[in-house]
């Protein structure tokens, strides 16, 4: 098993249930330890439960095989995102956006109480730091809990 960081292998990110390869490259790679190291891993120790990425890396193939973003082309294709989900995914989200740097943190799905799971992106450079929630697929109004 290749280790990207303390908590999280290159194998949980590139896991598929698609009938495809989803090998990534150096370059992805690359990107895929840079997000484990600067947020996953953090997050996983303030959370201080396992959490379960359900999608990290994934090829163009898969990528389009399961309906993904396609533009601007996903952040997973990359190695700068992952999907995350764990008991609490609404403690989750507010964790990672109180507390971190990050590209992008989705609300995915769920409803207001509780997002079904969590996008969270990084890169090395130039963090946006951007907040969206989507509903069927669609980009809805986010009423955001203020920090506590």
């Amino acid at each position: 098993m290749s280790q990207l960081g303390k908590y999280f292998s290159l194998e949980e990110l590139t896991v598929t249930h698609e009938n495809l390869d989803n090998t990534p490259g150096t370059i992805a790679t690359q990107k895929l330890k840079i997000l484990v190291q600067n947020l996953l891993d953090p997050v996983r120790e303030m959370y201080g439960f396992p959490i379960c990425v359900n999608s990290g890396f994934r090829t163009l193939a898969i990528n389009k095989a399961i309906g993904g973003a396609t533009k601007p082309i996903s952040q997973h294709t990359k190695g700068e995102a992952a999907d995350l989900d764990c008991a609490d995914n609404t403690r989750i989200f507010y964790l990672i956006r109180d507390n971190f740097d990050f590209d992008q943190l989705i609300w995915e799905e769920g409803n207001d109480l509780q997002p079904d799971w969590v996008h969270v992106s990084y890169k090395a450079k130039g963090n946006r730091k951007q907040i969206l929630k989507f509903k069927n697929k669609k980009q809805v109004s986010f009423k955001q809990k203020q920090k506590s």
